[in-house]
């Protein structure tokens, strides 16, 4: 299984990017040993901000084809959604609206497990119910969702490991739905 692995935050200290990489780490030593992991950072598909009058004007830009031409090629998505004002990135909407511009849906059909965290207690509850309410629509296979909250609380930045035990294990039980 070859699987596209992200998160949707383009700062160079991203949380949700430290929690998406344990997540792989986690699921590639003891659930699915023979995954193939590609990590990507969507700083790499920065383009101008999507408008009707610009694609009119210059077309779709590569930087949209290429991504899709990522989650073509996946068997499935591990996805890292950061909250930005409780909705999704910036970076990562105009991306995706780009993307929406191609033919077919974004995620094509691609089994997906959300995952998300915040500094706050609720864990990126808001970006993860917009989420849960629209992946579909754009062709995901909404397998899983998981909410850390409390990030510095409850990740170990330096070990890259969850600190509760209750936490690992609904971890473990979302990341188990692409076995």
């Amino acid at each position: 299984m070859r699987l596209l692995v992200y998160a949707t935050s383009n700062s160079s200290r991203s949380i949700n990017r430290q929690l998406v990489r344990h997540a792989a780490a986690v699921l590639q030593a003891e659930i699915l040993p023979t995954v193939e992991l590609e990590f990507i950072n969507i700083h790499d598909y920065e383009m101008p901000i999507y408008s009707f009058d610009r694609e009119a004007a210059d077309g779709i830009p590569q930087r949209a084809q290429d991504f899709r031409d990522l989650i073509e090629r996946a068997d499935a998505l591990l996805v890292s959604f950061s909250e930005n004002n409780s909705n999704l990135s910036a970076a990562y909407k105009n991306l995706f609206d780009w993307a929406s511009r191609l033919p077919g849906k974004v995620y094509s059909g691609k089994p997906l497990v959300a995952l998300s965290t915040s500094p706050g207690g609720r864990g990126g509850a808001s970006v993860m119910d917009i989420v849960s309410r629209t992946a579909a629509h754009q062709g995901a296979e909404l397998r899983a969702t998981f909410s850390l909250p409390r990030f510095y609380d409850t990740f170990d930045s330096e070990t890259q490991r969850l600190k509760e035990a209750e936490h690992q294990a609904a971890l473990r039980k979302a990341l188990a739905t692409l076995a």
